[in-house]
């Protein structure tokens, strides 16, 4: 049985590094407290919120144009390039028509589909790794058993029966809990199969930087929530989004710094490589403290079923056209119709044919403030009438039947969304866990979010207040000793990285001891 919580917290990791690859700092378990030496740099704690508080459409928000500086900012952007990516939207758009057309035909079939049994040994045939490469999304089946997924989602209800005063969306019929630290998401973000499989997923990314300081061979955990969504749900009615902040996209402060985006705005959007991980490195992507805003490096998104769902029954979907849909969602800001949907008969949609081809279509004459979609503070969201090419009707597609234990990813800037109605009989049950490499901010982030582990506060990227904090049956890092092995510790922060293991490339070797510093390990 998880014991209860730790009060008050102690941090001090100290331990020599021949008994830290042992065993977890004992000193976690201790009272008293926090070392100095180790404390995460104070960081004002973000208002207390929920889910709906990420995204404008949740929170009863609208749509506008933004401040004039966004004008400014999308000048600078294309100046000198305009022509280039004039004839790039042209291109774009007729890309874009032909692939939404073949997903349209696909439905589910488009995500592809593995099973762990199969991949365990780290090899993936050559079909999936291209259907992934191109789709941005996988279902990877059977990581974990189902007998114990459906254990873990019987310990969550236990969990919050025992703790009535949980927060949750909505709080008179909660589907998405505001829990971080239970003892299911805890065992479930350390089990060697998930730790895995996240390995597996994060090879498909590349550095152009043969040094760069970033592992994708050493997970990092991120404390994210849970959805235990009951049947006839209409309130987490979250549409098309992408994660990883919103306005942040075209800032030069925020993707800005490693020039993720460049290629797109220099009219080459075919060049852009959306698997390349090192131009993501400096990348800010939460510059506005919004809460539920993520500010580590996710490659992946994914989450672990706890229920057997399928489409239509509150599960997931996604459009699977990762390059050709980023580029749109960049480029649409910077373009208008010439003449509006209502003057070909079409709804705010605006679908017809007339409407969306590429001949009514100009470049803004002089930039305007709008950036369809985006709001600082909040995620990136997407609709018909903001964005019509992508023809989101038939573009998103329900992610294919899922059982307990099975996983399912996709790409960091991947469209995805949610059932507007849960339509099914059963719970539709999930463990946000996303695939983090090890990077320096990383590190850092881990460091904060190991505190409020210990005080049993909200993730630093999620609402604040005292989250957890008097929970009955909270584990301790004593208990996570007790359950998860060498590279679970390390995940969250509470062992160190082996940075003598044969094999790394320099960058990696660095950014292990890099991480180790920052973490407390050794100085």
């Amino acid at each position: 049985m998880i014991s209860a919580r730790l009060s008050p917290p102690l941090l001090r990791l100290r331990t020599p590094r021949s008994l830290v690859r042992a065993s977890l700092p004992c000193s976690l378990a201790r009272t008293g407290s926090t070392s100095t030496a180790t404390r995460p740099k104070q960081q004002q704690q973000k208002r207390a919120g929920d889910i709906s508080d990420a995204f404008v459409s949740l929170s009863g928000q609208n749509f506008k144009p933004l401040e004039p500086r966004y004008a400014a900012l999308k000048k600078r952007l294309i100046r000198g390039r305009e022509g280039a990516i004039a004839d790039s939207w042209i291109r774009l758009l007729r890309r874009l028509r032909d692939e939404t057309q073949e997903i349209a035909q696909l439905g589910s079939a488009a995500v592809p589909e593995v099973e762990f049994k199969d991949v365990q040994d780290g090899r993936l045939s050559e079909e999936f790794r291209k259907a992934v490469e191109k789709r941005g999304v996988s279902v990877i089946r059977g990581v974990l058993p189902e007998k114990e997924a459906l254990g873990l989602k019987q310990d969550l209800r236990d969990y919050i029966r025992n703790n009535p005063h949980t927060k949750a969306f909505p709080a008179d019929n909660p589907q998405v809990y505001e829990l971080y630290w239970s003892p299911s998401q805890m065992r479930a973000r350390a089990h060697p199969n998930l730790l895995q499989t996240q390995r597996l997923l994060m090879e498909f990314w590349h550095s152009k930087t043969p040094d760069a300081l970033i592992s994708c061979s050493h997970p990092t955990a991120y404390a994210d929530r849970i959805r235990i969504r009951q049947p006839g749900d209409a309130k987490f009615a979250l549409g098309p989004h992408v994660d990883g902040g919103s306005v942040e996209r075209w800032e030069e402060d925020g993707y800005g710094r490693g020039k993720v985006y460049d290629a797109v705005f220099e009219g080459k959007w075919e060049e852009f490589s959306p698997w390349e991980a090192s131009c993501r490195l400096d990348v800010v992507s939460d510059m506005y403290q919004g809460v539920g805003a993520c500010s580590m490096l996710r490659l992946f998104q994914g989450w672990l079923s706890m229920s057997e769902t399928g489409p239509f029954e509150g599960t997931l979907k996604v459009n699977p056209l990762l390059g050709v849909a980023t580029s749109y969602y960049l480029l649409r800001p910077f373009f208008t119709p010439k003449r509006p949907a209502s003057e070909f008969g079409g709804s705010g949609g605006g679908q017809s044919a007339a409407f969306l081809d590429p001949a009514n279509w100009i470049m803004e004459p002089d930039p305007t403030s709008w950036v369809q979609g985006a709001t600082p503070g909040h995620g990136q969201e997407l609709a018909a009438s903001l964005h019509p090419h992508l023809d989101l009707e038939r573009s998103m597609v329900h992610v294919p039947r899922v059982q307990p234990g099975d996983y399912v990813a996709w790409h960091c800037d991947t469209i995805h969304a949610v059932d507007n109605v849960h339509a099914g009989t059963a719970d539709s049950s999930v463990l946000y866990i996303p695939s983090c490499p090890l990077t320096e901010s990383n590190a850092k982030f881990l460091l904060r979010q190991r505190e409020a582990f210990v005080q049993g506060i909200p993730c630093p990227d999620f609402g604040g207040g005292e989250g957890e904090s008097r929970h009955v049956g909270r584990p301790t890092a004593a208990d996570v000793a007790r359950t998860a092995d060498a590279d679970g510790l390390r995940a969250f922060g509470l062992q160190e990285w082996d940075a003598d293991e044969p094999g790394l490339s320099p960058g990696q070797r660095e950014v292990l001891n890099r991480a180790n510093k920052t973490l407390g390990f050794y100085t």
